[in-house]
């Protein structure tokens, strides 16, 4: 999905691991976290988890993007604070839409006009 995104005209910086990604993400600040939920070293599950209760990212939405599509997945990832799922593989189309629809509802909680439930990792 890299290649699409920078396409569409995303910037995109890649993690390989967990670790990687927690350290990326308080680095850079990116508006929005693609988390694959099975990553080595550290999972996806537990990277999120971490994000979620750091004061200098929790407010950084995170899509779960993962092959992961078992009944109980899509919850417990917005459990462990994704703020979207997305099984792949789906269309690069549909991930842009889901990225543009997190990065709206981001910005109308960031201007008081819309609430918000508490989204590249591969």
């Amino acid at each position: 999905y890299t290649a699409y995104l920078q396409f569409s005209g995303f910037d995109v910086a890649e993690a390989t691991n967990g670790i990687e990604a927690i350290d990326k993400t308080v680095e850079l600040l990116p508006d929005i976290i693609l988390m694959d939920l099975a990553l080595p070293r550290m999972d996806g599950w537990e990277a999120t988890r971490r994000l979620k209760t750091d004061e200098r990212t929790r407010h950084i939405p995170i899509v779960a993007l993962t092959g992961h599509a078992l009944a109980g997945h899509a919850e417990g990832a917005r459990q462990a604070g994704c703020d979207a799922f997305v099984t792949k593989p789906c269309l690069p189309d549909a991930l842009v839409a889901e990225i543009n629809r997190m990065l709206a509802l981001r910005d109308d909680d960031k201007n008081g006009r819309g609430s918000r439930s508490t989204g590249r990792t591969s």
